[in-house]
């Protein structure tokens, strides 16, 4: 298993956090991983609607002083 790639949107509010994680992912293999830690706690609604969108999915929510860690992975890419 691969090591998930950290995206660090600390301190921002919704929408930044699920964009900056959308474009760590463009691009990347079907399977990669990502680590998204937020402390906005719309990202724990918003990010399972980008994964829906991209055909990805959430593996793990944890949260811990107040930062969420929301690991993905990314799926197949989808055809235009």
């Amino acid at each position: 298993m691969t090591e998930a790639v950290t995206v660090d949107a600390r301190g921002h509010r919704c929408p930044v956090p699920s964009l900056r994680l959308r474009k760590a992912m463009e691009g990347q293999a079907a399977g990669s991983r990502f680590a998204l830690l937020a402390t906005d706690p719309m990202a724990r609604i918003d990010v399972p609607f980008l994964m829906q969108d991209v055909g990805g999915k959430v593996l793990s929510v944890e949260e811990a002083d107040g930062v969420l860690t929301i690991t993905v992975e990314t799926g197949a890419a989808r055809p235009d």
